[in-house]
C-alpha cells in the first residue's frame, strides 16, 4: 500500500483512498496550514499523528500540547498573528479547551482558525457521548458536519476562508464512523508544504485580543452580527443541499415526504432510502445539512412549505429536530415532524442504515409492525464473538496492579478497616481496564486527572484509605492541579504514576515526560517525580513494576504515610519494547509451563491473568505467539513452573534461551 505521507502529498488533483482523519489532514495542506498544536485522544488521534509526522518532513509547523486547552490557546495565537492553525480533540477533549473557546469566539481571529471535534456516539472509546453541537451554539462559531471522507476533505479546505471571512473560528464536528471510515476521496491542488515553518506577525489591538469586560461587552454584539452573516453562508453553501428522490412506480400525485439529516446521519439515510425506494411508490425531498450551524432556517422554510411530513434524522440530541419544530410553529406550517421527540428514533448511540430504514417505514406506513428486517430472504446475520479489551500481555501496568493488589490487602489488614480494601479512583487511559477482574482497582472515575481530585474529595470525605492511579501523559495532561491541592490540605492519599514512557491508548504519542529531548528540537523531558517533588510532594519513590515484590513493598509504604505520597510505576509500555527488539533483530524469549512442577494452582491465570497463559482441561500453558517474554508471570507461580521456553537445536535436542 501507498504510504500515508505520499498519498497526502500528492501534489496533483487526483482520487485516493482516504481514512476519514486523513482526509482532513490532506484538507488542511490543500487550505495552505501553516500551524496545529493537539493533545491525542481517539477517534481524532490520526490527525495529530499525521501532522507530527507531516511537520519532521518539513511540512507545516505542529506541536504536541499538554492538553487540549493549551492546544487551543496555541493554534489561537498562531491564527491571531495572520496565520492558517488548526487544532483537533475528540468530544471530550473540547470541555478541556471550553474556558479558551468562548473567549476566542469573542476576540475572533485574523489568520483562518479550525477546531477539529471528533465526537464518540456509542462511547467506542469515551466515557460519555456528549454532543458537541451544542458547542457552537453555546460558544457562537460556524460548524460544518461532515459525512463522509470526501466531504471531511472539503468542508476543512473550505472552514479556512470561511473562517478568515467571518473572522471566526470554525468547528468541524466528525464522528467516529466518519473519522475511521476509509473510501475513495477525489483531492485538489496541494499548497506544498514549505521547508521552513512560515512566521505570522501579531498586530497589536488590546480592544479585540483582550477580553476585559469593556471590551466583551462589544465582542458579544460583534459576535452576533457576525452570525447573522454566518448565517447567510449557511442558507447559501454548496455543503445544504436539497434534492428530490423517486421510488418505484411513483407519480407527481404521491405525498411527499421531507427527511432533514445532518452529520453522518445523511450517508445512512441514502443508504436506507436505497432499499426503500426500490419497493414502493414514494417522493423524498432529502434536505442534507452539512453547514449546520448557524442553523439556516429560510433554506428550512423552504423545505417545510414543499413536504406534507418530515422525519428528522440526526444522531444523539435532537437539535434540528427542536429548531425545524420551533421554526414550523412560527411560520404556522402545519406540517407533521418525526423523530427523537416522537420515539421515532433513539436519543442515544450511533445509527445504523438499519435503524433509520425502520424508521422511515413507520413514518409512510405507521400500523406497519416495527423491527422491519432488512436481511435478505434466506441470509443470517454473524454476530461476532465479544472481545472485551485487556491490557497487553507483558503490559507493566497489570504488573503494578498485582503488586498493588497484594499491597492494598496487606495496609487493610494492618489498619484494620472496617471499609475493607482502600478506595482505588482511576483515570483515562490503558490502565482504566484495572476495572476487570481479577484486580477490580477501578472504583471511581470522571475525566482525565479525576483520580488525583476525586481522591482528595475521599481523603476528605471519608476514614478510609485512598490508593489513586494516573497514566504518565494524564499526570501532565490534568493531574498536577489537583495534586497541588492535595499537598495543600496534606491529604493522606497515595498516587501511583503508570509510567510506560508514552500516551499508549492513543497511539504512543510522546508528553512532557518522554519524547522531547530531541537532538535540535529544543525540547526538554520533564520528570514527573522532579515535578511533584517542586509542587511540595514528601513521600516520593521510584519503581519498576516488573519486580512485584519491591512494587508491592514500596506501595504499602506509601500508603502508610501520613500525607500525599507518590509512586512511579516506570517500564516501558510493551508493544513499544517489542517493536524496538525486533528492529534490532533481537529475539523475544517466550515462556512456557513445566508440567512436571505446575500442580494446575491456576494463580497464574485466576489472580495473575496474562492473557498469553491459558488454560483448558485443567492444563495450563503459555501462547508462544502471544507471550512477549517479560517473565514476570515467573514471580507469580508458587511452584517455578514457569520457565523460559526451550528452542530447538539443528541436531534435534533443546536448548534454553
Amino acid at each position: 500500500m501507498e504510504r500515508v505521507q505520499e498519498r497526502l502529498l500528492s501534489e496533483n488533483s487526483t482520487r485516493k483512498l482516504f481514512l476519514g482523519n486523513e482526509a482532513i489532514v490532506r484538507g488542511a495542506l490543500e487550505a495552505g496550514l501553516d500551524f496545529a498544536a493537539a493533545y491525542p485522544g481517539t477517534p481524532s488521534s490520526e490527525i495529530a499523528d499525521l501532522l507530527a509526522e507531516l511537520s519532521a518532513a518539513g511540512g507545516p509547523r505542529f506541536v504536541w500540547a499538554v492538553n487540549e486547552k493549551v492546544a487551543l490557546e496555541m493554534a489561537a495565537a498562531a491564527a491571531a498573528s495572520g496565520l492558517r492553525a488548526l487544532t483537533a480533540m475528540k468530544h471530550v477533549g473540547l470541555n478541556v479547551a471550553a474556558d479558551a473557546l468562548m473567549s476566542v469566539a469573542y476576540t475572533g481571529t485574523r489568520g483562518g482558525f479550525v477546531i477539529v471535534t471528533a465526537d464518540d456516539p456509542s462511547c467506542h472509546s469515551s466515557q460519555n457521548e456528549q454532543d458537541n453541537r451544542y458547542y457552537a451554539r453555546l460558544a457562537g462559531i460556524p460548524m460544518l458536519e461532515p459525512s463522509s471522507p470526501q466531504e471531511a476533505l472539503e468542508m476543512t479546505r473550505a472552514a479556512f476562508p470561511l473562517s478568515e471571512e467571518l473572522l471566526l473560528p470554525v468547528l468541524l464536528r466528525i464522528t467516529t464512523r466518519v473519522a475511521h471510515t476509509r473510501s475513495p476521496v477525489t483531492t485538489g491542488p496541494l499548497h506544498r508544504p514549505r521547508g521552513e515553518f512560515r512566521r505570522g506577525r501579531f498586530l497589536k489591538d488590546p480592544g479585540q485580543w483582550v477580553v476585559v469586560p469593556d471590551v466583551a461587552r462589544q465582542a458579544h454584539r460583534a459576535l452576533l452580527a457576525k452570525l447573522e452573516r454566518a448565517e447567510e453562508f449557511a442558507v447559501n453553501s454548496a455543503f445544504n443541499t436539497m434534492h428530490w428522490l423517486e421510488g418505484k412506480g411513483s407519480s407527481a400525485s404521491d405525498a411527499i415526504l421531507g427527511i432533514l439529516s445532518s452529520g453522518v446521519a445523511r450517508a445512512y439515510v441514502r443508504e436506507a432510502l436505497e432499499e426503500i425506494l426500490l419497493q414502493r411508490p414514494l417522493r423524498v425531498l432529502f434536505l442534507e445539512v452539512g453547514f449546520s450551524y448557524p442553523t439556516p432556517r429560510a433554506l428550512l422554510r423552504e423545505f417545510l412549505e414543499r413536504v406534507e411530513r418530515v422525519l428528522v434524522v440526526e444522531e444523539l440530541e435532537p437539535l434540528l429536530e427542536q429548531e425545524v419544530r420551533a421554526l414550523a410553529g412560527e411560520a404556522g406550517y402545519g406540517v407533521p415532524i418525526y423523530g427523537k421527540l416522537t420515539g421515532h428514533l433513539p436519543r442515544f448511540h450511533e445509527f445504523r442504515p438499519e435503524l433509520v430504514e425502520e424508521a422511515i417505514w413507520t413514518v409512510l406506513e405507521p400500523t406497519r409492525p416495527r423491527s422491519r428486517s432488512v436481511v435478505p430472504s434466506g441470509a443470517t446475520r454473524v454476530q461476532p464473538p465479544p472481545r472485551p479489551p485487556v491490557l497487553c500481555p507483558g503490559c507493566p501496568h497489570r504488573h503494578t496492579y498485582y503488586a498493588a493488589h497484594r499491597a492494598a490487602r496487606v495496609v487493610a489488614r494492618r489498619l484494620r478497616t472496617n471499609d475493607g480494601l482502600p478506595i482505588f479512583p482511576t483515570d483515562i487511559g490503558c490502565y482504566t481496564l484495572g476495572l476487570a477482574k481479577p484486580y477490580e482497582m477501578a472504583d471511581y472515575l470522571l475525566c482525565m486527572g479525576s483520580s488525583v481530585g476525586s481522591g482528595c474529595g475521599f481523603s476528605m470525605a471519608t476514614d478510609q484509605p485512598v490508593l489513586s492511579f494516573i497514566g504518565d501523559s494524564t499526570f501532565f495532561h490534568a493531574g498536577l492541579p489537583a495534586l497541588v491541592q492535595a499537598v495543600h490540605h496534606n491529604s493522606p492519599l497515595t498516587l501511583v504514576v503508570l509510567d510506560n514512557g508514552t500516551t499508549a491508548m492513543t497511539g504512543h504519542q510522546p508528553h512532557p515526560g518522554a519524547g522531547g529531548g530531541k537532538p535540535g528540537a529544543g525540547q526538554v523531558d520533564v520528570s514527573i517525580e522532579e515535578t511533584a517533588r517542586g509542587m511540595g510532594v514528601q513521600w516520593i519513590r521510584v519503581v519498576d513494576p516488573n519486580d512485584l515484590q519491591a512494587t508491592q513493598r514500596v506501595i504499602e509504604e506509601a500508603m502508610l504515610f501520613p500525607g500525599p505520597s507518590v509512586v512511579v510505576a516506570r517500564a516501558p509500555c510493551i508493544l513499544q519494547e517489542v517493536a524496538q527488539k525486533r528492529r534490532k533483530g533481537e529475539a523475544i524469549k517466550p515462556y512456557t509451563i513445566n508440567p512436571e512442577r505446575c500442580t494446575a494452582c491456576m494463580v497464574c491465570v485466576r489472580r495473575f491473568a496474562c492473557p498469553a497463559i491459558l488454560a483448558e482441561n485443567g492444563v495450563v500453558w503459555i501462547d508462544p505467539e502471544q507471550c512477549t517474554g517479560c517473565g514476570v508471570c515467573a514471580q507469580v507461580c508458587p511452584k517455578d513452573a514457569i520457565v523460559l521456553a526451550p528452542l530447538a537445536r539443528d541436531d534435534g535436542g533443546e536448548v534454553h534461551v
